[in-house]
């Protein structure tokens, strides 16, 4: 007779390993994400995006390819992350963010 012993930790770190090697290799396959891949990706609409994200001056991850826009997909996320950190840091609430920095 067998005996199989598993150690859930090492078998749980062996999964993330293996998620987060998988997250990288996607990650760096997609360079561009259209509209439709972003409003999902942030998880807003088209107008909450446009109004607290494209009207920002300093976001500059997107790019017109006729009536199509284009985003960066590292450039997203870099503004993304800096954006979430601003509207943490003064209160949380984009809303109120964008008011008093309009």
């Amino acid at each position: 007779m067998f005996e199989i012993a598993i150690n859930q930790d090492h078998l749980e770190k062996l999964a993330r390993e293996v998620i987060e090697e998988r997250v990288k290799e996607i990650d760096q396959k997609i360079f561009f994400m259209d509209t439709k891949q972003v409003l999902q990706y942030v998880n807003m609409s088209w107008n909450s995006f446009n109004t607290n994200i494209m009207a920002d001056p300093n976001f500059k991850a997107a790019i017109r390819l006729g009536s199509k826009w284009l985003f960066n997909k590292k450039e997203l996320d870099n503004y993304l992350d800096r954006f979430f950190h601003e509207v943490r840091d003064s209160g949380g609430d984009i809303q109120q963010y964008k008011r008093r920095n309009a």
